[in-house]
């Protein structure tokens, strides 16, 4: 069986990071490697990480460097031939690990399915992408007992718990992204490669989840949306797309106003515009690397809004009849057939 480099990127991270590393403590096999990056706690975790006997080693790089940087800075600490970038509040489940490892040979990248905490229900089993570059936690709230038993190919992975083939990790994940869309534009570059994705429905992990709606939050999910159009669009795509990107961001802004992160909105837009530049030169090494067809791309996207988290708007009839329309548009100035 491949080795596993598990990397946990904690932060405040005491309450739930034992059980975690109970569980990778009975799961590990020879070979495998276990890294805690700390990103600075204030709480114990580093000490429990330190004292824990399934860590093999603990980094403290003395401030919060992000989740992305921290899982880089752990894959490079480790040297196993797959990279299991875990949460440090994602509890492995008997037999995850094996699951794990036993992913399709011809697979760049997986995740397993991440539980609700009740450990019955769905908080990820792949990730829905959006064509104008939102994403969202697939079959979210639903029976696990449902989900299919062999596994599947995804569009885009979760990083709770995120598993990717060394050879295919690369540059890793955009260390400026800090958090939130660093999972999506993995995904997508590896696409974009032509490397396939998907889900492993044996490997488990009951994930504690409640979904922040703070500004903060906001503003980087909205700053990293449009890095990873910037970034990961084809070009055909990109170019049909930004009028109707454009055209949206004054609607943006007053749904902003009225929930109240207006101002968390402003600062993404000052953030983006402030990027700019940095995100037209990695697009550039992005779609260098793309092989392939704008079709295939398409293909991977969605046009409605099925997700619990977007609310009244995404349960709107009007609204997916509109943005149905809107990405027949996109596909036709693409040049795109469907």
């Amino acid at each position: 069986m491949s080795g596993l480099a598990v990397v946990l990127v904690t932060y405040d991270s005491a309450d739930g990071l034992p059980e975690v590393l109970d569980a990778l403590a009975e799961q590990r096999l020879p070979g495998d490697e276990v890294v805690v990056v700390d990103n600075g706690s204030r709480d114990d975790s580093a000490a429990i990480a330190r004292a824990h006997p399934a860590v093999d080693r603990v980094l403290e790089p003395g401030a919060n460097l992000g989740f992305a940087s921290g899982c880089n800075h752990g894959a490079a600490a480790t040297t196993a031939p797959i990279l299991l970038f875990l949460n440090p509040d994602a509890v492995p489940q008997p037999g995850c690990l094996d699951a794990l490892r036993a992913a399709p040979a011809d697979w760049a990248a997986w995740q397993g399915v991440v539980l609700m905490g009740d450990g019955r229900h769905v908080n990820s089993a792949g990730n829905e992408v959006h064509f104008l570059g939102f994403s969202w936690a697939g079959r979210p709230g639903e029976p696990v007992e449902g989900l299919p038993a062999e596994p599947w190919e995804a569009p885009a992975l979760s990083g709770a718990c995120l598993a990717v083939r060394r050879e295919a990790w690369g540059a890793g994940f955009p260390d400026h992204f800090f958090m939130y869309f660093e999972d999506l534009d993995l995904s997508l570059r590896l696409r974009l490669a032509g490397r396939r994705t998907g889900v492993v429905p044996a490997a488990r992990v009951v994930h504690d989840y409640a979904f922040d709606k703070g500004a903060g939050k906001r503003r980087l999910l909205e700053r990293n949306r449009w890095m990873c159009l910037l970034r990961c669009w084809p070009p055909r795509l990109l170019l049909a797309s930004l009028p109707l990107l454009l055209a949206l961001e004054p609607l943006l802004l007053l749904i902003a106003l009225r929930e109240g992160w207006a101002g968390a909105k402003a600062r993404a837009i000052a953030d983006v515009v402030a990027g700019l530049p940095r995100a037209l030169r990695e697009r550039r090494e992005v779609q260098a690397a793309a092989v392939l067809d704008p079709g295939d791309f398409a293909a991977l996207l969605r046009s409605d809004l099925g997700s619990p988290y977007f609310g009244p708007i995404g349960a709107s009839p009007a609204v997916t009849r509109m943005l149905g329309a809107a990405w027949r548009a996109v596909r036709v100035l693409a040049g795109i057939r469907y």
